[in-house]
């Protein structure tokens, strides 16, 4: 008969906590989808202003229902070099008062709506056409699976009040002293540590206090120490990382572990606070369809989650800079170089699709820009008469930069587009992928103008003053045409090859001229034979940097 009894126990619990674990990554991914564009931009705010990152923080978790994934990007974003450490520990905070959403959304008394609400939205998943439609849908299946795993839970719990020994073994538990409460801290952090989300061991929780098998007071300390087992997941996202990737990390430990340290001094008191905010004795019981139940605990032990972290991050805003202080001493800098890769590009923001593939635009930016500086190094180099060769160095470097950046780009997007991302996600790393390669090919051409140039020079000729002249203004067209594709990318503006046409057309136009010019030069017979197969050559990079860059503008304008 026990045996049966833990059988069915250790199946509704399972059962019930897988479903509310995939509906709470439904309910992030569907939000995600939905609020991309605004996660973005939210993101891009973020800046030295300690309260500003701290309310990004609140309101990012709060859309993707999880301060682990908020955490882990912030990790990454330090990572890459995108954020700085003082940014970071705003949103870290933020992460925390974030995550309390969850507990209040638990106390919403629709429990028993939670399988139609599924069902409903399944049917608009499976028959809706638009992509929004769909996400949408995913959110609201998530909040169907949450509650109706949580009920699942809530029903297991209730095994174990019928089973003494089970309840028995629960009541070692007890939130009585001191050292109960540090058990009870000890214990919710183990557990979160073990599922790796708070979000569920809040539920078990919430499960096992509302059917009354723990007190509010040991649910209390439970939820305490969930706030530590939740900061692994940060620690294991700085493995390998940078070190202010890691003192982002570790910020997330030392804030939890110092709150939970300073509310268990004052925890008697901090409980009587509680009840008296929710107004209602949690210990009252209420007999429901013949179970006898604690309803009140539920709002109590969001308040609790709530209420400490707010108090908490109040606490610390004040000292954020001492902090930085204290944790570049904790975890010093590493004497060499820790950025081997080109690029900002991070795996851990592969987690996050949305905000993934802005980084990976934000390269493709860097990458233009690297094709601009090129074409302007290179209209200097043309025009003089004993050539800079830190500058021609500099050139040929930047073009091999180009060609990393593009394998960088291109690894990270495969990556991404790999697993399940948005139609929206995956459409845009297509046309990025497209853009890296039309770059890199743009930097090419740059850098064999260069080549041709050079070994002109090395074979004792040179180009004619007339052909120096013609180039270099040909370079100036070719550099302010890129710029303003570069520009319309930045800006994501569609209308591109309206607003660039006429200056393709008109380099176009030029190039052609230049070659017809230059073949009537020829009947005179005074341009050398290298000099002549230069310049031509010459020409026709240029044709091909303006042939790459009207790909680039059809790729931004949707066209290709």
């Amino acid at each position: 008969m026990e045996l049966s009894a833990f059988g069915q126990l250790a199946c509704e619990i399972i059962g019930g906590l897988g479903l509310f674990l995939l509906g709470m990554k439904n309910m992030s991914e569907g939000m995600q989808a939905v609020a991309g564009s605004s996660l973005r931009r939210m993101i891009g705010t973020v800046t030295d202003n300690r309260i500003l990152a701290t309310l990004v923080g609140a309101v990012v978790t709060s859309v993707v229902q999880s301060s682990s994934i908020t955490t882990v990007m912030v990790v990454g974003f330090v990572n890459s070099g995108v954020m700085q450490l003082g940014q970071a520990i705003g949103v870290i905070m933020g992460a925390n008062i974030g995550t309390t959403i969850t507990g209040w959304i638990l106390v919403l008394k629709i429990g028993k709506y939670g399988l139609p609400l599924l069902g409903a939205a399944a049917f608009v998943y499976l028959f809706s056409k638009g992509d929004r439609w769909r996400y949408w849908a995913m959110a609201v299946m998530g909040v169907g699976m949450v509650f109706f795993g949580l009920e699942l839970m809530k029903d297991a719990c209730a095994i174990i009040k019928e089973n003494p020994a089970f309840e028995q073994w629960f009541q070692k538990f007890q939130a009585d002293s001191y050292t109960g409460v540090l058990k009870c801290a000890l214990a919710g952090c183990l557990l979160t540590t073990l599922v790796q989300s708070s979000s569920a061991t809040l539920a078990i929780t919430i499960s096992l206090a509302y059917q009354g098998v723990i007190s509010f007071e040991t649910a209390a300390a439970l939820v305490l120490g969930e706030n530590i087992g939740t900061t692994i997941t940060a620690i294991l996202a700085s493995l390998g990382a940078t070190t202010n990737a890691r003192r982002a990390a570790y910020f997330h430990v030392i804030f939890n572990m110092i709150g939970v340290f300073w509310i268990t001094l004052i925890f008697p008191w901090y409980i009587e606070l509680i009840q008296w905010i929710i107004q209602s004795d949690v210990n009252q019981a209420v007999i429901e369809v013949g179970q006898t139940t604690y309803p009140h605990t539920k709002p109590a032990i969001a308040a609790t989650h709530s209420i400490f972290n707010v108090t908490n991050t109040l606490l610390f805003l004040p000292f954020l800079p001492m902090f930085v202080t204290l944790l570049n001493r904790i975890v010093p800098g590493r004497e060499f170089k820790e950025q081997p890769r080109l690029t900002d590009l991070d795996i851990r923001i592969l987690e996050t699709p949305l905000l993934a593939i802005e980084q990976s635009r934000k390269e493709i930016e860097k990458m233009g820009s690297g094709c601009s500086k090129m074409l302007d190094w290179l209209g200097q180099l043309l025009l003089q008469d004993d050539p800079d060769k830190t500058l021609a160095d500099k050139l040929k470097r930047r073009e091999q930069v180009l060609d990393s950046m593009q394998d960088e780009v291109s690894e990270f997007v495969t990556n991404l587009i790999s697993g399940n991302v948005p139609h929206s996600v995956a459409d845009e790393a297509r046309r990025q992928l497209r853009l890296a390669d039309e770059y890199e090919s743009v930097s090419d051409y740059i850098a064999n103008l260069d080549k041709f140039d050079r070994k002109l020079r090395r074979d004792g000729h040179r180009f004619t003053e007339e052909q120096r002249k013609a180039l270099s203004e040909l370079n100036q067209h070719i550099s302010e045409y890129l710029a303003a594709i570069n520009e319309t990318f930045a800006q994501e503006n569609r209308f591109v090859l309206t607003e660039t046409e006429p200056m393709s057309k008109r380099i176009r136009a030029e190039i052609k001229q230049l070659r017809r010019k230059h073949l009537d030069d020829l009947s005179h017979g005074t341009i050398a034979p290298p000099v002549s197969v230069a310049y031509l050559a010459a020409l026709n990079a240029y044709a091909r940097v303006r042939d790459h860059s009207e790909n680039i503008a059809e790729v931004i304008s949707g066209d290709k």
